[in-house]
């Protein structure tokens, strides 16, 4: 698989999910049971995720990092509407 094409895989498994991180790891304790939202996943692999605090965190888009939860689960306890929403007044 190429890598173009492993991105594509990673975009469409992981965008628009609900997640947590796995607390175990030591850089990401900051963010321990916090639900965020995968905006995107960049070139890198990288999950482009909105922890509800209005900045973007890029983390490993992987089962070793992250957790996906339930849709409605995440979407229950997912408590941002400012970030990465439409601004439909601005588009065209």
């Amino acid at each position: 698989m190429d890598r173009f094409q492993h991105i594509d895989d990673l975009q469409r498994a992981w965008t628009d999910q609900y997640v947590m991180v796995k607390p175990h790891r030591p850089e990401l304790k900051r963010f321990a049971n916090i639900v965020g939202r995968v905006v995107t996943v960049n070139f890198n692999g990288k999950a482009l995720i909105d922890f509800q605090d209005g900045a973007w965190y890029d983390i490993t888009a992987s089962e070793e990092f992250l957790t996906k939860l339930d849709p409605a689960e995440g979407q229950a306890k997912y408590k941002n509407v400012n970030s990465a929403q439409p601004i439909p007044e601005k588009q065209g």
